[in-house]
């Protein structure tokens, strides 16, 4: 039996956003602070990897100190040290790694590496108390779209994932390639609502040999190709209508992957994560598809889809309780697999 409530102190620096947070018990969120790099890398359209890890460096230390203030602790009230350790920009993951390293070291603390995706599928425990394994959680983000099967804390199979881009991926190209700038996702979501989703018919891909995977390469040359017919007629074209018909084109895919893997698995418990995961359309739809099927829909607040630490102390919790424990050689890993260790 646990003689004491454990506190941990999380990382996340895998790409843009410099974060720390401590978590009390696996789903007590005592502070959760986040410093996002997006108005630096706007000027780029993009994420310029360089630049993240040096603002890493320089807001880390800061990020920590706050969120430890904001939590009323102190580093000798911590119990563990969980940090991201991959998959992401090999940079930005050696400077989380390296200060959770130092901070272990100086305290004599445990240190838990955490996958970044393991992350984002624990975020559905910190406002859903009653949510715990097996389940199926669909994980969409710009780096990523996993369909996972949650069979236990710390357990996972990943039953379907994109063959080339990642849906916020898509969303990036596309709203560059209508004009909107970066970050793509949240602007298609506002801009859609002024659309028709039905106006363009966009491809909707399916692998034949494997039913969960995810293939999104296709839809945006099909926006592209469809901007440049218009160009080169001389003919205008409504962004919104690109917009509303590219989101449901993407969402109808992920929709349906998705409900037939809850129909074969057989589980009455359904989660979405990551970036993706707060666009307005897609939580619609998953909620309409879900209800149909007696399924119960689980989703975290916008703020815990996005990149945080507060999902990273989540997954460091729950893999303490399992033992997991890294030495100093623990090192960033930018393509690690989910369930490896």
């Amino acid at each position: 039996m646990k003689e004491k409530e454990i506190t941990i102190l999380a990382i996340e620096s895998s790409c843009d956003e410099t974060a720390a947070a401590v978590v009390r018990e696996g789903r007590e969120i005592l502070s959760n602070v986040i410093s996002s790099q997006i108005e630096l890398h706007k000027l780029y359209g993009g994420v310029v990897p360089e630049i993240a890890s040096r603002k890493h460096i320089e807001k880390i230390n800061q990020v920590i100190e706050e969120a430890l203030k904001e939590a009323g602790v102190t580093l000798d009230e911590i119990d563990a040290i969980g940090v991201t350790y991959g998959p992401g920009l090999v940079g930005a993951l050696l400077v989380g790694v390296a200060e959770a390293k130092a901070i272990a070291y100086a305290k004599g603390l445990p240190l838990v590496g955490v996958h970044h995706i393991e992350g984002h599928i624990s975020a559905n425990y910190i406002e859903n108390k009653d949510l715990e394994p097996p389940f199926v959680c669909l994980v969409v983000s710009g780096g990523h779209t996993h369909l996972v099967r949650v069979k236990d804390y710390g357990t996972y199979e990943i039953i379907g994932r994109t063959r080339d881009d990642a849906a916020g991926e898509a969303f990036d190209k596309v709203a560059r390639a209508i004009g909107l700038g970066y970050p793509g996702g949240p602007k298609i979501d506002k801009l859609s609502k002024e659309g028709n989703p039905e106006a363009i018919v966009f491809p909707k891909a399916h692998m034949s040999d494997s039913p969960y995977d995810f293939s999104f390469s296709g839809v945006k040359s099909a926006v592209l190709n469809y901007i440049n017919g218009c160009q080169m007629k001389g003919e205008s074209y409504s962004q919104a209508d690109i917009a509303a018909s590219f989101q449901k084109a993407v969402t109808d895919v992920l929709v349906e992957n998705a409900m037939k893997a809850v129909d074969e698995f057989g589980l009455k418990k359904f989660a979405i994560a990551g970036g993706v995961a707060s666009n307005s359309a897609l939580r619609a739809a998953m909620q309409e598809a879900c209800d149909k099927k007696g399924v119960k829909f689980y989703h975290p607040s916008p703020i815990y889809c996005t990149d945080n630490a507060a999902m990273i102390g989540v997954a460091a919790y729950y893999e303490y309780l399992a033992g997991t424990r890294h030495g100093w050689d623990l090192n960033a890993v930018p393509n690690l697999k989910l369930g490896e260790r």
